[in-house]
């Protein structure tokens, strides 16, 4: 079985399965969404994608099985992403940037896919030099693939910026997690047949749970 990431396209929003494909949670604000309708949500979508790619660059990753695309995580400037201002936990910090939604088919859940994009993330912006990427998680089980599990990102080395009993704010720093940026290139690296040589970690992260959401 052969699993890659990619750099995620709008080519790429037609192989999703709803309601992920037509989710605008971050994209639009509540009054904005409310007068789409499915069609128009999935427009809006591939427009606002094909926005940010052309203004700010690459603002997601997908993982792909067999040449088949099984999920992907969206990220970008928190300005990018006005849905976010409702929650009661914003704004996002000046230095961060968002994560916004992630989604895993769910036959394939369990696997490690849900990190992989995570670390395909951090990866690419530590290259662009950002400082740190901030989440608002879901505690309830109920965002249906919009927000991101609390639980996954604590699993994957995001820390609780501002607490919340429902939606709390969660950060990764970028520059300072030396030993987590080893680990993706390492991971990156087994993923694309890479052969290069890789520093120790200063800081080896331990082992990590990948939790139901993934």
């Amino acid at each position: 079985m052969s699993r890659k990431t990619a750099r995620l396209t709008v080519d790429h929003l037609a192989e999703l399965t709803d309601p992920v494909r037509s989710c605008l949670f971050w994209e639009l604000g509540p009054v904005d969404r409310a007068r789409l309708d499915e069609a128009e949500r999935i427009a809006e979508k591939e427009s606002w994608l094909s926005g940010v790619l052309r203004d700010w660059g690459s603002c997601g990753r997908v993982v792909r099985i067999d040449g088949r695309t099984v999920g992907h995580i969206v990220y970008a400037p928190a300005d990018r992403l006005p849905g976010a201002a409702a929650l009661a936990t914003a704004p996002t910090s000046p230095d961060a940037i968002l994560a916004a939604t992630a989604w895993i088919d769910p036959a394939h859940r369990g696997g490690g896919l849900g990190r992989l994009l995570v670390q395909a993330m951090a990866a690419d912006l530590v290259e662009r030099g950002q400082s740190a990427i901030e989440a608002y998680g879901d505690t309830r089980g109920q965002a249906q693939g919009c927000v991101l599990p609390a639980e996954f990102l604590g699993s994957v080395g995001f820390k609780t910026q501002r607490a919340h009993p429902t939606t709390p704010r969660m950060r990764m720093e970028l520059r300072t997690a030396l030993s987590w940026k080893d680990e993706v290139e390492l991971a990156l690296e087994r993923v694309w047949g890479a052969v290069r040589p890789t520093q120790k970690a200063t800081r080896p992260i331990g082992s990590v749970r990948v939790a139901s959401g993934d």
